[in-house]
Parts: C-alpha cells; sequence; structure tokens
C-alpha cells in the first residue's frame, strides 16, 4: 500500500509539471508548407478550404481520387473546370487531365513544381530563383492594381521556353532585372491549361490579407463560371482513423500518452518481484550444555565434594591429551611430561606442577583443598589452550 502511495505521489508530481510546463509553454509557429486543407497553420489550406464554394459559386466538388481513378469510373459528358493544388500526378493521371482539356476543359494547376511528362507535353520548362521576396502582379492592366507582396518563402518558380499558344497573365517582380511568368495559360485542343506557380497565395496567411483575397479572387476568374471538380490530396486507405491515431496526431495528447506508457513500465518494472507470505522467524534451539555444567558444578559445591571436581577434571584433561595430542596417559612420568611439553609448547613447570595435581586428585582419599582445585583448573585450562 505504501509503495502504491509513492507511486502515485510521484506521478501526480509529473503531471503538475508537466502542466505548469504546458502552460508556459510558447506557442510556436509551424511555417511548414503542407497545404492541408485542415491545417489552421499560416501555410495550411484551411481558410481556403471552408470559401472555396462561395468562390467557385457553388458548383466546386471535392475528389478524394487521383484524375486517373476518377475518370477511369465516371466520363465526363460536359466540359468542366478541374483544379489541382499542389500535388504530385502520375503520368496516367495528366493523360486523363491531357483528355479532358482536349475535350474542352479548363485545368487549373498551382504548384512548386510540375509534372516532366506534363511540361514537355505542354512545351515549357520551369526554373528556380532564389528571392526573400517577390511582388505577384498581372499582365492585364484591368488587373494590375490586385497585385500581391509574397514575403514569407516564396516559392520563385519561373516559367520559361514560352510558345506562341502561351498567353502570360502573371509576373513576379524582385530583385531581379528581367521578371519571369508565374502564371501562364496554354491553349490544349478545345480547352485550357492554366499554370501558378505560387501555392502560397492559397494559403492561411495570405489570405488574411485584404490584397491576398483580391488577388486569389482575379486568379480564379479567368475559369469559366461552371461545374469545378477538386481534386484533393488523396487519403492513404490504408492509414487508420482510430483513436490512437487521433492521440498521436496532436502533440499534447501524444505526450500524455507516451507518459503514460512509461510510467507503467516503471511500475512493472519496481513490482516485478515475486510477492509471498512473510517467513516466520524459528527462533533455534538453545544449547542448555553449558548451563547442565553450571548446574552440577553448584550442586558439587553445594555438597563440597572438591575432591570429586577434582578427579572428574584430571580424567576430562588426560581424555583430551589421549584425542588432541595421541598420547599414552597411563604413565604419568618425566618421559610424558616432556612429551607434552614438545606438543602444546607450553613450560615444563607448569606441566609438571599439573601432573602432581592430577596424581593426587587421582587418590580416592586425599584431602583436596579449594585452592588446589582452583590451581589446578586454570593450569589445565592454560596447557589445553594453544
Amino acid at each position: 500500500k505504501k509503495t502504491f502511495q509513492i507511486y502515485g505521489i510521484l506521478f501526480l508530481i509529473i503531471l503538475v509539471i508537466l502542466g505548469i510546463l504546458e502552460v508556459n509553454k510558447k506557442p510556436v509557429i509551424d511555417w511548414r508548407k503542407s497545404f492541408d486543407v485542415h491545417e489552421k497553420a499560416p501555410f495550411g489550406l484551411y481558410i481556403f478550404n471552408k470559401e472555396a464554394d462561395v468562390l467557385f459559386n457553388h458548383q466546386l466538388t471535392r475528389i478524394q481520387q487521383s484524375p486517373y481513378s476518377y475518370y477511369s469510373k465516371n466520363e465526363a459528358s460536359t466540359a468542366h473546370n478541374i483544379l489541382v493544388i499542389d500535388k504530385r500526378l502520375d503520368p496516367s493521371s495528366v493523360d486523363k487531365l491531357l483528355e479532358q482539356a482536349q475535350k474542352g476543359s479548363d485545368v487549373f494547376i498551382i504548384g512548386q513544381t510540375f509534372d516532366d511528362y506534363l511540361q514537355d507535353t505542354l512545351r515549357i520548362s520551369s526554373n528556380i530563383v532564389y528571392n526573400q521576396k517577390s511582388t505577384l502582379y498581372f499582365t492585364d492592366k484591368r488587373l494590375q492594381k490586385d497585385s500581391l507582396e509574397v514575403d514569407k518563402l516564396p516559392t520563385d518558380i519561373g516559367i520559361t521556353l514560352l510558345h506562341k499558344e502561351h498567353r502570360i497573365l502573371g509576373k513576379s517582380s524582385d530583385e531581379i532585372p528581367s521578371p519571369y511568368a508565374i502564371f501562364i495559360k496554354v491553349n490544349f485542343g478545345k480547352g485550357h491549361f492554366y499554370l501558378h506557380t505560387e501555392p502560397l497565395i492559397l494559403t492561411n496567411y495570405y489570405l488574411l490579407q485584404p490584397s491576398g483575397q483580391a488577388y486569389v479572387q482575379d486568379v480564379f476568374s479567368y475559369l469559366p463560371k461552371r461545374q469545378t471538380l477538386w481534386f484533393m490530396e488523396t487519403v492513404n486507405e490504408s492509414e487508420s482513423s482510430s483513436l490512437m491515431r487521433f492521440i498521436l496526431s496532436n502533440a499534447a495528447l501524444r505526450n500524455a500518452w507516451w507518459l503514460f506508457l512509461g510510467c507503467l513500465v516503471l511500475f512493472a518494472f519496481f513490482n516485478a518481484k515475486r510477492k509471498q507470505r512473510v517467513v516466520p522467524v524459528v527462533e533455534p534451539l538453545e544449547n542448555k550444555s553449558v548451563e547442565f555444567v553450571k548446574s552440577i558444578g553448584n550442586l558439587y559445591l553445594q555438597e563440597g565434594s572438591l575432591s570429586e571436581m577434582m578427579a572428574k577434571k584430571a580424567r576430562y584433561f588426560l581424555h583430551r591429551v589421549r584425542t588432541d595430542f595421541l598420547l599414552d596417559t597411563h604413565e604419568l612420568d618425566q618421559s610424558f611430561a616432556h612429551k607434552l611439553h614438545l606438543k602444546t609448547g607450553k613450560d615444563l613447570t607448569k606441566i609438571n606442577e599439573a601432573l602432581a595435581l592430577i596424581k593426587k586428585a587421582q587418590q580416592p582419599t586425599a584431602n583436596v583443598t579449594k585452592e588446589e582445585l582452583m590451581t589446578m583448573n586454570d593450569l589445565l585450562d592454560d596447557i589445553l589452550n594453544q
């Protein structure tokens, strides 16, 4: 229970710290060119997607397929407008767009790059000119007042190699003396291709500016008022639309999810040990031998049997000599004393004194004093202790 409380407190502390950091975090502006209709960042198409129906007179249809997939299943009976915004087109889709333009449809492509196959077919080429800002304006004198200054990460793609069927509708003026075309019209069959090299004009950042709104209205004014098919970025069918995808797509929810998983791993790690009942402490059996000896000794002292105590001490000593030093104790003479001296390393005088007391203890009628008992006990213990 205490461990769970500690984990809970640590988890709350971490949440509070993350909450404080989240509240005090300065918003970071995302300047990436996403061109996503759901993105509210400066270079998203959220505002354009909301206002597109009004801009195209409520005749706009959003297509979540590639041009090839759509026209392979749906044959257009009448001419119409086609809109493509910064989308990579495969050769099959380009063929379908060329086919529709041949029949009288107008294809409007706004992108940072154009497909090589499309450029070769329309006999155009594009090149990059690096500038920090540029001003977009129309060649039509009636529209030149609606120019737009692109001061944030301009694309700076210029169209060159123009032929007589190419009509320049817009240019870009910058630090380079000779401006280049950024908006052209190409006649193709019964229809037309409109190519614009700056998709930033449709983003949230520039549509919030009055000059940006006027410029975009003028750009699409070249299209006739009829049904318009907008081929949006194709949704990846293999992409999951589950709750986890929503959580991982949001920065705050994603951080909270990883924090939760990290705490879960830590909890599992610190609780991985196998829990078991407390093993009771079993006290070992006490050795009562010493207490028994003390009791016997007190008994002999109370009875006054000093001679018996002295005799038992002598027998115990001789038993130890036979087992520890392997000496014969039948004859306690000088030869035995010398051998015991060599085995124990004790002073020979002490050994002879101890042997004299042992011999006295072996006599049943010997008169033993308390002092002799204590002296013999000290001597024998000294000899045995090496």
